[in-house]
């Protein structure tokens, strides 16, 4: 058994009210104070991993270093304790279920009944201790998804109970994330929801040790009394989470409601330092207080969910605070872009983003969206699919190959410039088959990429199928787009731009998957910086004209 402290964060009354950045700030602020902390999540739909989910039914599939096909709060995790996280961080009912039935059917329970209780409950503590035992790590904080009496969630919560019997008070710890709701009629806020999701623990055998209550307005004394009262826990464990102006202010404000302090108190551990929180304090100055402004159209094709593009969105608010600019993001619909439209879409935007995505449905609206940029000199930024947009629009309508397209798309295309990689051409089974995960690129020195990063060894994150066919890679140079990362040991292209142009650049890897907070990644930070050179050299003109 390790010797890390376990810290489980549950959730009652309603989803999405944010355990994902609960357990993050905690974390960070536990980190801060020179503790060694990590963060795994424990999802309870049937799917081995969310790689084959529509991000309209799940939000971003976040990819790890190591090639998970992972839940979007492992991308808070990264963000906010600026730590890489692995497969053993997200696991899913599926996978446990999975890995239960292939004992099974390898013999490995000699033939007796496999059931809920103990197999599946054990496979659970297995992954809940697994990185404890694999890392040398002070604290292990693990959230459970979904709502605390939901019948999915029913053995992860035995799990938990199972575990604090198997670690005893001092290593066990559980935080209760729940609502409470202001009825305007009344005009009060009402505690009930909480006592019966707090019931619903206790009926499974789970205590909770401290509760964190989501409300939009503050919890007076007598509201914390009662609450402490009737869910059997101390009233300075009765924590307020009011709604944050950003979920960046939700570390300062569990520090303000000693949240780290209950935690190590409970624990009876030393507070060792007070947390060293003065970067985060600085980010969050310039994040509030930026000196420039930009407008950035972001062009995807699942823009009507947000959280599909979470680290994009994440991304350009590292990369603007560097920047002491304030990022404003025009969602478009590439399906509504065509060639009569872009310019009215467009022609107000400091730079353009073309985001990830599969499939041919809104691929028009990318490609003029390209186009556009192209041709009218603004900052363009190419991700995945977005790379592979812009190469095509560059063979359509720079090198006349009009019916160039991606095999993806189009089979028949007679100019593949995008194509099925050769070790995907046998794959049939969709979940975790794709390329995934950290791969190394080299830089061409003197080439826009070099300069961004500074170094011309990197390493950064793929999720993909089709990649640049190096047959019209001649061709496409020769002509002004160039090949300015190349993967030294397959000769895959990982970064195109194009010289001539202010800012052109593509990466069929996912640059937003390695920014945090305090390490933004150096493409969005440059990026940001272009948009907002772009948008000064438009108001000199603009002067100058009148």
């Amino acid at each position: 058994m390790s010797s890390a402290k376990y810290i489980f964060v549950t959730g009652g009354v309603t989803s999405s009210l944010g355990k994902g950045i609960i357990a993050a700030s905690l974390g960070k602020l536990l980190q801060a104070r020179g503790f060694s902390v990590t963060i795994q999540k424990f999802d309870p739909y049937l799917n081995i991993d969310p790689g084959t989910l529509n991000p309209y039914e799940h939000g971003e599939c976040y990819v790890t270093d190591d090639g998970a096909e992972t839940d979007l709060d492992l991308g808070h995790y990264e963000r906010f304790l600026n730590i890489h996280t692995s497969q053993a961080n997200n696991v899913t009912t599926g996978r446990i279920y999975n890995n239960v039935i292939t004992k099974e059917r390898q013999g490995e329970y000699l033939g007796r009944t496999v059931q809920v209780i103990p197999h599946i409950t054990d496979e659970i503590k297995r992954n809940i201790y697994l990185l404890g035992e694999t890392g040398n790590f002070d604290f292990v904080i693990t959230e459970i998804g979904g709502c605390v009496g939901d019948i999915e969630s029913l053995p992860f919560i035995e799990a938990v109970r199972q575990v604090k019997w198997e670690l005893g008070p001092n290593n066990f710890l559980v935080i209760h994330l729940t609502l409470i709701p202001f009825l305007k009629s009344a005009g009060e806020l009402k505690t009930k929801p909480t006592q019966h999701s707090v019931k619903q623990l206790l009926e499974a055998g789970i205590q909770p040790d401290i509760l964190v209550c989501r409300s939009e307005h503050h919890l007076p004394t007598e509201l914390r009394k009662k609450l402490a009262l009737f869910c059997n826990v101390n009233m300075n464990s009765v924590i307020e989470a009011l709604d944050a102006e950003t979920i960046y202010d939700v570390p300062l404000l569990m520090r303000k409601e000693k949240l780290d302090e209950r935690v190590l108190t409970k624990l009876k551990m030393a507070h060792k330092n007070e947390p060293d929180i003065e970067q985060w304090k600085e980010f969050l100055g310039k994040l509030k207080n930026p000196t420039n402004d930009v407008r950035i159209a972001l062009v995807g094709k699942y823009v009507e969910l947000p959280d599909a593009y979470k680290s994009i969105v994440e991304s350009f608010i590292h990369g603007g605070t560097y920047n002491e600019c304030k990022v404003h993001l025009k969602w478009i619909s590439s399906e509504e872009i065509s060639a009569e439209n872009v310019d009215f879409h467009l022609k107000d935007m400091d730079g353009v983003l073309v985001a990830p995505g599969f499939g041919e449905r809104g691929l028009a609206g990318k490609i003029e969206a390209v186009r556009f940029a192209r041709e009218k000199r603004v900052p363009f930024f190419g991700i995945c699919l977005g790379m592979q947009c812009a190469v095509i629009e560059f063979a359509r309508n720079v090198l006349g190959l009009t019916d160039a397209s991606s095999t993806e798309m189009s089979m028949k295309t007679k100019n593949p410039v995008i194509d099925l990689m050769e070790d995907q051409k046998d794959v049939t089974i969709k979940g975790g088959t794709m390329r995934l995960g950290a791969y190394q690129c080299e830089l061409k020195k003197g080439s826009k990429a070099f300069s961004i990063y500074g170094k011309s060894k990197i390493s950064e994150r793929h999720r993909h199928r089709y990649e640049f066919n190096n047959k019209y890679l001649e061709r496409f140079e020769s002509n002004g787009m160039i090949a300015s990362g190349m993967n030294p040991h397959t000769n895959l292209v990982e970064v195109v731009e194009i010289e001539s142009h202010p800012w052109f650049i593509g990466t069929q890897y996912h640059p937003e998957l390695k920014s945090s907070v305090l390490n933004p990644h150096p493409l969005f930070v440059k990026f940001v910086k272009a948009a907002l050179d772009h948008k000064k050299e438009k108001e000199q003109v603009h002067q100058k004209q009148f």
